[in-house]
């Protein structure tokens, strides 16, 4: 991928924060092409599934995960065989880091019957148990309950599993987050809370939502141990997350990471987002764009170069091109579909 496809050619400036760094020490050239291929297969997947919710080819809500994809192959990264993965209704970069089909994916979003979920899902409500994907949930913070009913799962079974429960910050100011974090804490279940705080929720401000801007510190009366990363930097994000799970592993209870992120498209597709300026975005882009990041590391390492790159976006772009037109040709779901899964039929 030539420098500058992904909207930016300035240099990545310091973050001023605190949010912490990530360290290159123990990262191969492998790895790092890994998470460039998988961020660029999510950001290419979502630019297109934005056009076929142009075309009327996707129905419903359509929420694009476009800036936020280091936090997804970050902590991904280092989820092992049985981790757990339950998230919002953004979820697409999630299913693709976890490993899902494209092609899956992307004829779920249609509503075909080669979907994930057989074309019933749509967007917000794909599932994969094979995958170790637990949703998209539509219903605002509901995935926390859940993800910390998967923790407690874990601990029954004594599996060494851990769960990852995904929300954002306007996730973060509801209810149910609460007891489940006092629960998850009491009982010391395997959990790691992520946030992704992408600053404006459905379109509020956080500054205006919430009156502790520091998402980080909400489990501290609870005594869970919290800290603040930069959701922009996928080696930072790993790090983060291999301590986080590290904890809940060993039996020390849940862990509360705040992802400092920055959605580029509004809350939907339906959303104009009028609430910021369109400087903003683009200096964001300019700045802290995490596949730029990533590209500008792996060639000041000599570890790739334009070519490569290119060859990468070429790769990316044929999977993305295939997925669209599986999704687009499928066949749409039988009428009989309507009465299957509905509810669990017991073994005879």
């Amino acid at each position: 991928m030539a420098r500058g496809q992904t909207g930016s050619t300035a240099k990545r400036k310091s973050n001023d924060t605190g949010v912490n760094a990530a360290s290159e020490s123990g990262v191969t050239q492998d790895q790092l092409l890994s998470y460039y291929r998988d961020m660029l297969l999510i950001r290419r997947f979502e630019e297109r599934a934005g056009q076929l919710y142009g075309m009327g080819l996707i129905g419903g809500f359509c929420h694009l995960y476009i800036g936020q994809e280091a936090i997804a192959v970050g902590v991904q990264s280092i989820k092992v065989a049985g981790d757990q993965v339950i998230t919002g209704y953004r979820d697409h970069g999630h299913m693709l880091a976890c490993g899902m089909d494209p092609k899956e994916v992307m004829a779920e979003l249609t509503g075909r019957a080669g979907g994930s979920s057989k074309g019933k899902g749509g967007s917000m409500h794909m599932f994969s148990t094979e995958a170790d994907f637990y949703g998209g949930h539509g219903i605002v913070g509901a995935q926390v309950s859940l993800g910390t009913g998967l923790a407690l799962a874990n601990k029954y079974k004594a599996n060494g599993n851990v769960a990852f429960a995904y929300f954002g910050d306007g996730a973060a100011n509801q209810g149910q987050v609460y007891e489940s974090f006092n629960m998850a804490e009491l009982w010391s279940l395997p959990v790691v809370y992520v946030i992704e705080n992408n600053q404006y929720a459905m379109g509020t401000s956080i500054e205006r939502a919430s009156s502790e801007t520091h998402l980080h510190k909400r489990g501290a009366s609870f005594k869970i141990p919290g800290e603040e990363v930069d959701g922009m930097d996928v080696l930072a994000v790993r790090e983060a997350a291999g301590r986080a799970a590290e904890h809940a592993r060993t039996g020390k209870g849940p862990y509360i990471l705040e992802m400092k992120t920055y959605r580029y498209r509004g809350h939907s597709m339906s959303d104009p987002a009028k609430y910021r300026t369109r400087e903003e975005v683009d200096e964001v882009r300019k700045t802290r764009d995490p596949i730029d990041h990533l590209q500008e590391l792996l060639e000041k390492k000599g570890w790739a170069d334009e070519a490569a790159l290119k060859a990468i976006d070429a790769e990316v772009k044929k999977i993305v091109a295939d997925a669209a037109e599986f999704a687009r040709t499928s066949p749409e779901p039988d009428p009989s579909e309507l009465y299957t899964d509905v509810y669990l039929e017991a073994a005879q």
